[in-house]
């Protein structure tokens, strides 16, 4: 039996001090937790950044470390840094480094690199061996060599090589959700099925029980099944709250892809047991002929300036998708005369914040709102460029008649100036999966020795 702690379901989210001395106090094998994800776009990616506050993370870490040396565990971190890229691999270990000193632990750390050469990719793409999925962007060899970054998701295979370094401390890239979680069980034995479905429920922390923000969760894993829990004293699991994570981010309720094959929970059986705990059996892990992992990249697509105006007349406000669509029609035109631009320069759109903001012509509800935010959107080869044309647009966004034939109105900006510059805009590059013919072929651990003495 292999017992892992998850702390949160992302470092630098927080989570119950208490719960997490209680789960150090039940002695696990093994302390892991989530660096990262896609969810907030492609600009962390793209650009090689964290989303995360470094504050915050170092803060979490500082504690994950402080907890790791008393109970002489493996603590590790997957998709470190938000995008997982091999420069925020770095940024995770230069925090490493200034906790080790301040805290004076001498420590082994194991780096395990994920990001990928997009001339590797072109030759990849040329043999034949990445294969797309669903909704996958066209690709060519100009465009994968447009990728400012990309990185390939590890699995437990990558995890466990770094394992095998005997690293106090692992800093892994881009990886899936579960892999910090079920490696460990995975690598002594036990089940793949649970291992992999416990990783599943565990991978967003306390969100598998009944007070999600509260962080802390432990997870045992055994030849036949895994047993879950919630640390907080208020905190528990259900056969219902566990049994639900497989609905989370996950476009099939019975069916987890992974690298190296797939989890099937179809004949999983989900039993509160004692102290609001669940016990899980019956999930399958079956393994694929080939070894796939799947590829995220992105690329620089223009620079973005926005401006934000808000209508309040009830007659603006009820007629404020006509209104857009007019004053989209009018600026573009005086784009095209006044600065020679074409529709190849620049993009403008409009979002109708509470109305369609999130939606846009999906959106089916009827609302009825006091007011409306109409946020512009201008994407161009430069920011200055974009900024321009912002500009020119300011005066239509603040006096613009319903009809050509009225007088001018005056809406509200929130802030001055309107404009706000937003910086690179990056769009998501690849949604493809890469056969390898070593689970290590595109991935590298790095073994460090950090803290007092060493740097």
């Amino acid at each position: 039996m292999t017992r892992v702690l998850v702390p949160s379901g992302a470092l630098g989210l927080a989570f119950d001090r208490n719960a997490l001395a209680a789960g150090i106090s039940s002695h696990p094998d093994i302390i892991a937790i989530d660096g990262g994800s896609t969810d907030s776009g492609p600009f962390y990616l793209g650009s090689g950044q964290s989303k995360y506050s470094r504050a915050a993370i170092a803060s979490d870490w500082r504690l994950l470390m402080e907890a790791r040396a008393r109970i002489g565990v493996p603590l590790v971190v997957g998709s470190a840094g938000t995008c997982g890229t091999d420069s925020t691999v770095g940024w995770m270990t230069d925090i490493t480094r200034e906790l080790a000193r301040e805290l004076g632990q001498q420590l082994r750390v194991a780096l395990v690199k994920s990001s990928v050469d997009p001339a590797y990719l072109v030759q990849a793409w040329r043999a034949g061996t990445m294969a797309e999925l669903a909704d996958a962007p066209p690709l060519s060899a100009a465009r994968l060599n447009e990728l400012s970054n990309a990185v390939a998701l590890m699995g437990v295979e990558q995890i466990c090589a770094a394992l095998e370094t005997g690293a106090d401390i692992i800093i892994a890239g881009r990886a899936t959700d579960t892999a910090t979680i079920a490696a460990l069980p995975i690598r002594n034995g036990d089940s793949p099925g649970a291992a992999w479905h416990a990783a599943k429920v565990a991978e967003c922390g306390a969100l598998c029980s009944t007070d999600p923000l509260s962080g802390c969760v432990l997870v045992d894993v055994d030849d036949q099944g895994f047993e879950v829990g919630a640390l907080a004293a208020q905190a528990r699991c259900t056969p219902d709250s566990v049994a639900a994570h497989m609905l989370y981010e996950n476009a099939d309720p019975y069916i987890l892809h992974e690298p190296g094959g797939f989890l099937d929970v179809s004949k999983a059986s989900y039993v509160a047991t004692s102290n609001g705990r669940v016990r899980v059996t019956g999930s399958s892990w079956i393994r694929s002929t080939a070894y796939r992992v799947k590829l995220e990249g992105a690329y620089l697509a223009g620079y973005q300036t926005t401006i934000l105006a808000i209508l309040r007349c009830r007659r603006y406000v009820k007629h404020a998708a006509e209104w857009a669509t007019r004053l989209s029609r009018l600026v573009k035109n005086r784009i095209y005369t006044s600065m020679q631009l074409t529709d190849d320069d620049f993009d403008f759109e409009t979002r109708l914040i509470g109305i369609d903001a999130a939606l846009g012509h999906l959106e089916t509800a009827s609302v009825s709102p006091v007011e409306v935010g109409v946020l512009g959107i201008v994407t161009a080869s430069s920011q200055e460029l974009s900024l321009e044309i912002a500009r020119l647009i300011n005066p239509y966004m603040l006096h613009m008649p319903l009809k050509h034939d009225e007088n001018l109105p005056t809406f509200a900006f929130p802030y001055s100036p309107a404009e706000t510059p937003r910086g690179a805009l990056y769009e998501f590059g690849l949604n493809h999966t890469l056969e390898l013919d070593d689970p290590m072929q595109i991935f590298a651990v790095e073994v460090l020795q950090i803290g007092p003495g060493h740097d």
